[in-house]
């Protein structure tokens, strides 16, 4: 019998707010443990929550940019459970009244489109750290309180694939809405997967079954493979499955169970009594809609049309805001897209590879590699002097014209001056000569190579070639 997976999400984004969603205390990550508290996120008695207005904001625009409806009121829970990382014992939560409703995420698997189907987002202020040590266990303080949100899928998604493809495509939006960092290995998004079997053929869900707190793409592919073929395993040996909640151990690749999985009755939930509605006009939604950044997949659509690149550039170049927005103020500094898509793809993406920097952050602002672009376009340089130069402006930036300039680094294309060159070159390597005769190419770049060096690395590599040739003809 074949059995087809159904699974849901819940995903949580640490908003990327200065502070903590109901106090002061800073979010900032790698501090010494237990620095970044106060009586508020502690829960010292009398200290009262006060809410994160920018956290409130950046949730609603996230909800918009996934096509949410956003709730004109929203309002907050406690949720009730002892446990070491709850330091109030519980958790102010949405979970009647949340920001957002609806919305979805288009994503393709194997060239199909789909959609995924939200069915809401809501705020909450996130746990402690558990720390587990050999002989003893802690609690770091410092994220209890940090301020989050969930975001809730309806059970959509089919196979490993569309989960990976959901994960990657809601991280680009969050990233794109600067609602959160969503650095993975910071925990800054984080996953619950909800995961069922059923026989092909029927349209009744199997049993729920939990996988808790996973933080990469990797991580749930493993777990969610693993866990769907335990279920089908129990089905067909005649057992049956139970709800509950399962954790990961990456180190055996499998799950395991943590505890049977708990009810909203279990967790007693009743209204915050500290923290009054939040109460949203149609003014203020508008305002913040009207801040709205345009959403990747549109954007790389329109890379394509507007740009006329391939549908692979665009792609990588809207994959990151920065980076796309890098690529539009260059294409209209230098009228030329496709080298700037060049450019950016192969030698800018490699620098920021090796050194880990920012693109914000490099002294090779869009101008300047459009200034150097439009040196090559003209034929001032060649292509290994705008390399060199290119190799120094990212690290110290100033301007490439001028550099020419003051260093005599112009292309040559005095002709007289080439077929100089390559008389000399020919002479000089009559094997090379006799390769090229007999049909091998890769002689005359050898060639227009030896030109090249004769010239500084200044002659013009088209006119070079063409006065190989000419010389061999005599």
């Amino acid at each position: 019998m074949k059995y087809i997976p159904t699974v849901g999400l819940e995903i949580h984004v640490q908003l990327n707010t200065k502070s903590k969603m109901f106090c002061g205390c800073s979010q900032e990550a790698g501090a010494e443990p237990n620095t970044q508290v106060c009586p508020g996120c502690l829960g010292y008695p009398g200290t009262l929550p006060l809410l994160n207005r920018e956290a409130v904001r950046k949730a609603a625009m996230a909800g918009m940019m996934l096509g949410c409806r956003i709730a004109p009121v929203s309002a907050f829970e406690r949720k009730n459970y002892f446990y070491p990382d709850a330091s109030k014992n519980y958790q102010i939560t949405q979970a009647q009244r949340p920001i957002c409703l609806g919305g979805s995420v288009a994503i393709e698997v194997g060239g199909v489109a789909k959609t995924v189907r939200l069915h809401h987002i809501h705020l909450e202020e996130d746990v402690a750290k558990s720390l587990h040590y050999a002989k003893s266990s802690g609690v770091d303080f410092n994220r209890c309180g940090v301020a989050l949100m969930e975001i809730v899928t309806e059970p959509d998604m089919e196979s490993v694939e569309e989960v990976v493809a959901f994960h990657h495509a809601l991280r680009q939006i969050m990233i794109y809405a600067d609602a959160g960092n969503c650095n993975l290995e910071e925990g800054n998004m984080r996953c619950d997967v909800n995961v069922s079997v059923r026989p092909e053929g029927t349209a009744t869900l199997g049993t729920r079954i939990e996988i808790k707190n996973m933080n990469a793409p990797s991580v749930i592919q493993d777990a969610l493979a693993y866990e769907v073929s335990r279920q089908i395993a129990v089905l067909e040996a005649g057992g049956a499955l139970r709800q509950e909640t399962r954790g990961w151990n990456a180190e055996l690749g499998e799950t395991f169970a943590m505890r049977s999985k708990e009810n909203a009755h279990d967790y007693r939930y009743f209204p915050e009594p500290d923290i009054p509605p939040i109460v949203l006009d149609d003014a203020q939604l508008d305002a913040w809609r009207a801040m709205l950044p345009e959403l990747p997949s549109k954007k790389r659509e329109r890379f394509v049309a507007e740009y006329a690149i391939p549908d692979y550039d665009a792609g990588v170049l809207s994959a990151q805001r920065p980076i796309a927005d890098y690529f539009e103020a260059t294409a209209k500094g230098c009228n030329n897209p496709k080298a700037a898509s060049n450019w950016i793809m192969t030698d800018l993406l490699r620098y920021l590879g090796e050194t880990g920097k920012e693109i914000e952050a490099l002294p090779l602002t869009p101008s300047v590699l459009a200034e150097l672009i439009l040196l090559v376009d003209k034929k001032v340089v060649n292509m290994p002097t705008a390399k060199t130069l290119f190799a120094e402006l990212i690290e110290k930036g100033g301007s490439p014209e001028a550099m020419v300039k003051e260093r005599g680094l112009g292309q040559v294309s005095d002709t007289a001056a080439i077929e100089k060159f390559a008389a000399e070159v020919v002479a000089a390597n009559p094997k090379v000569v006799d390769d090229f005769k007999n049909g091998k190419q890769a002689a005359l770049q050898f060639l227009v190579g030896q030109v090249m060096k004769l010239s500084r690395g200044k002659a013009n590599p088209q006119l070079a070639a063409a006065a190989i040739q000419k010389e061999i003809m005599r």
